[in-house]
C-alpha cells in the first residue's frame, strides 16, 4: 500500500501529492515544521511540539491554517491510515503560494503538508554503540531558534561528517563554542559528572527532548549547567550525548577522532536514555 500523506485538507497517496511551484516554502524556505515521535501508534510530547510550532509561526508573522485540535486530528489520521506503530509524523506549514516577491504577500493561504516515517526509536545500533561526530563551523542563519525548513547548512554539515567517516557534526560558533548538532541539541558530562548544555538563546533550537531531559536530570538529582562549552572542553569530557525527537538520547563516543569513555556509551548517558524512554513509553500507554 502506498503511504498516505496530507496536503491542504486532502489525504492522498504520496505519488499524487503536489503543491504549487509558487509556494513560498519552496521558493524562500518561508515555512516552519515540527517532527513528533510516535510509539505504540501514539504521539509523544506532541503538545509541546505544537507550542513550539506556534512560537515559530509567531516569530515569522505566519498564520496556521488549522487549529491545534484539527492538527492533532490530521496527525492521528495519518498514523491510523499508515498503521504507524513506531516512527515520526512530519508537519510543515508555509506562508502559501504567491507570485515570487521578497515581500510577504497579503491574502495568501498557508500551505500545510504532513506525512509519516517509520523509524526505530526504542532501539538502534547508534543508541547501543554510540555515534562519532566531527566539529565544523556553524554557518547557519542567525535565528536557528525558529524551526524553519531552511536546513541547507545543517545538511552540508551532516554530509561533511559522513564524508569524514563520522555520523554527525557538532556546530561551532565564531568564538569556538559548540552550539548544537546538525539536527539535535548537544551535551557533555564533565569529570565531576556535571551535565553541560548550551543555554537557550537565538543561537540554538529550544529542543522538546532537551527540555524533558533536563527535567528528568533535575528530578534525579543530577548537576546541570546551562552555558556555552568549547571544543576543547568537549574533547576532555567524560561523556557526551545528543538529543532529538527521533533520536531520544544518543551517546557520543568519539569527537574529532578522539574517543570518550573508551569509545563506549557512558553510564550517565545510558541512565538518561533509560529515563526518557520510560517516560515516552508511559505516555504511549505501554509498560516496559
Amino acid at each position: 500500500m502506498p503511504r498516505i500523506v496530507y496536503v491542504n485538507g486532502r489525504y492522498l497517496p504520496e505519488h499524487q501529492a503536489t503543491i504549487s511551484i509558487f509556494d513560498r516554502g519552496f521558493l524562500f524556505a518561508d515555512a516552519v515544521y515540527e517532527v513528533s515521535a510516535v510509539l505504540n501508534n501514539r504521539l509523544i510530547e506532541n503538545r509541546n511540539h505544537l507550542r513550539r510550532l506556534h512560537r515559530s509561526l509567531d516569530e515569522l508573522a505566519m498564520d496556521s491554517p488549522l487549529t491545534d485540535p484539527e492538527i492533532v486530528a490530521v496527525q492521528e489520521e495519518l498514523i491510523r491510515r499508515n498503521e504507524l506503530r513506531e516512527g515520526v509524523v512530519y508537519l510543515q506549514i508555509s506562508r502559501g503560494a504567491a507570485d515570487r516577491d521578497f515581500v510577504f504577500p497579503t491574502g495568501a493561504q498557508p500551505t500545510m503538508v504532513a506525512f509519516t516515517q517509520v523509524k526505530p526509536l526504542l532501539s538502534s545500533p547508534q543508541a547501543e554503540e554510540g555515534i562519532s561526530v566531527i566539529t565544523t563551523p556553524d554557518i547557519r542563519w542567525g535565528r536557528p531558534d525558529i524551526k524553519t525548513v531552511g536546513l541547507l547548512a545543517s545538511s552540508m554539515a551532516k554530509m561533511q561528517a559522513l564524508q569524514a567517516g563520522a555520523d554527525d557534526a557538532l556546530l561551532v560558533d565564531s568564538e569556538g563554542y559548540i552550539t548544537e548538532g546538525s539536527a539535535c541539541n548537544a551535551y557533555i558530562v564533565t569529570t565531576d559528572n556535571t551535565i553541560v548544555t548550551r543555554h537557550l538563546s537565538q543561537a540554538i533550537l529550544p529542543g522538546i527532548t532537551r527540555s524533558s531531559i533536563l527535567e528528568l536530570a533535575r528530578e534525579a538529582g543530577l548537576s546541570i549547567e546551562e552555558r556555552p562549552f568549547s571544543v576543547s572542553e568537549a574533547l576532555a569530557a567524560r561523556e557526551a550525548f545528543v538529543t532529538g525527537s527521533a533520536a531520544f538520547v544518543l551517546p557520543v563516543v568519539k569527537i574529532d577522532n578522539r574517543q570518550l569513555n573508551r569509545g563506549r556509551p557512558g553510564p550517565l548517558t545510558t541512565r538518561l536514555r533509560k529515563l526518557y524512554t520510560e517516560r515516552a513509553l508511559r505516555e504511549a500507554g505501554e509498560r516496559d
